[in-house]
């Protein structure tokens, strides 16, 4: 554990596990506070809408827990917290900020391919106590095969020779988790909405969001102060709380 830990924040490392998330919801019961949980190797990842996630040997999978005093509708804001820290530790990590990019909702790019993603799950019933975990996968070591049509998966030791291993990285990456967590806490979403839309892949281009319901292709505009990606369309402005885009 480096220096830098950020107060307060528990770390779990284990040597295997089936998914990191599913860790956390387990032990949900007996963490006190927010707490890292970093499997060296994961069998069963996840990604998002139920989507298996590879973690090759080498690669980062982890999960933040927390308990965070927000109601659900901002839960979804954590998700923008979590690309803003990722983008931060791979810029320390490697010193190439132009070279990494945030594709809305929820991935980091590195160089136009995917490097990195992260899953939101919200866990607890009716009024009890919920808790957030976010499941953050990166590609240290290894790209794993690509779907059909999805952006190609690259690895940060092929792209940019930067050798990390997953506990290193997780030494840059909760500090910054830390940094942007209270920078929400702090100032609310605006400056998050602002450093994350600096940042952002393809603004101000055409791109295709798909959801389970409709495909709608326009011109990336940003975001809203929910986290809503806005189009540019045929039929005028649109607000769209979540889909998969494609470039």
């Amino acid at each position: 554990m480096s220096d830098n830990w950020p107060d307060g924040v528990g770390r779990i490392v284990l040597p295997e596990i089936d998914s990191t998330n599913a860790e956390a919801g387990r032990r949900a019961p007996d963490l006190a506070g927010p707490t890292w949980i970093l499997a060296l190797r994961q069998t069963r990842g996840r990604g998002r809408r139920g989507r298996g996630w590879a973690d090759p040997p080498g690669n980062f999978a982890a999960s933040h827990f927390s308990r965070p005093e927000a109601p659900p509708s901002d839960l979804a804001l954590r998700s923008f917290v979590a690309a803003l820290a990722l983008h931060d530790a791979l810029v320390r990590a490697t010193g190439q900020p132009e070279r990494f990019t945030l594709k809305w909702p929820n991935d980091v790019l590195l160089d136009g391919g995917k490097l990195a993603g992260i899953l939101l799950e919200s866990l607890g019933q009716g009024t009890g106590p919920r808790h957030l975990v976010i499941g953050i996968g990166v590609n240290l070591r290894h790209a794993p095969e690509g779907d059909a049509g999805a952006l190609r998966p690259v690895s940060l030791l092929d792209e940019t020779g930067c050798a990390l291993d997953p506990e290193a990285f997780l030494d840059l990456l909760a500090p910054c988790f830390a940094h942007r967590e209270r920078q929400l806490a702090t100032f609310g979403f605006a400056p998050i909405r602002t450093a994350w839309l600096t940042r952002a892949a393809r603004l101000g281009e055409r791109i295709t969001a798909r959801s389970m319901q409709e495909t709608r292709t326009g011109i990336f505009e940003g975001i809203d102060t929910t986290g809503a990606l806005l189009l540019t369309t045929e039929d005028g402005p649109k607000a769209i709380p979540a889909a998969e885009v494609y470039f």
